[in-house]
C-alpha cells in the first residue's frame, strides 16, 4: 500500500493537538483591522474547532495527523 499524501494547504491552516483534536486558525485577521469591531477582533483570536463535514474532510486530508 503506498503512503498517503498530506494536503499542504490544509496543514498550513490547521493544527492537530496531542489528543488528536483539530484546531483551525481564525480567518479575517490579516489586514484592514480598523474596519472591524473590537468584539469581532476578540472573537477571531486563537483557534476554533471545525464542525461536522469540515472536520471529516480535514481528517482525510491530514492522514498522519499533520
Amino acid at each position: 500500500m503506498p503512503k498517503l499524501k498530506t494536503r499542504k494547504a490544509v496543514k498550513k491552516r490547521m493544527r492537530v493537538t496531542k489528543k488528536k483534536k483539530i484546531l483551525a486558525f481564525a480567518s479575517l485577521r490579516r489586514h484592514m483591522m480598523t474596519d472591524r469591531s473590537s468584539k469581532k477582533k476578540r472573537q477571531r483570536r486563537g483557534a476554533q474547532q471545525p464542525d461536522g463535514l469540515m472536520l471529516y474532510t480535514v481528517k482525510r486530508n491530514l492522514p498522519y495527523g499533520g
